[in-house]
């Protein structure tokens, strides 16, 4: 048995399509930018933004998931203190 049953695998398929996705999207905003009728200074704020926003996404999604996981680790300390203080009550007789 797992000791983290909440991680589930991601399928080599959806991994393969999340990648050619994010690689297809990056393109086609590297070519809208690049064939964009405007100066080389807005090109390169429009680069800069969409850079950032990448950079955003991740950040963010990794920060949400890390969180998530520190909700189930902290979930899983006050169950184990509260079996362990069953325990003891049930060995002391006290129930």
């Amino acid at each position: 048995m797992s000791t983290q049953p909440h991680l589930l695998k991601h399928s080599d398929a959806w991994t393969l399509f999340t990648m050619v996705s994010f690689g297809l999207a990056a393109a086609m905003m590297a070519g809208g930018i690049y064939f964009l009728e405007a100066s080389f200074a807005a090109k390169g704020f429009y680069a800069m933004a969409a850079i950032m926003l990448v950079h955003t996404s991740i950040t963010i999604t990794k920060t949400l998931r890390d969180v998530e996981e520190s909700n189930r680790m902290i979930n899983k300390l006050e169950d184990a203190k509260t079996e362990k203080l069953l325990m003891d009550i049930h060995k002391g007789g006290g129930l």
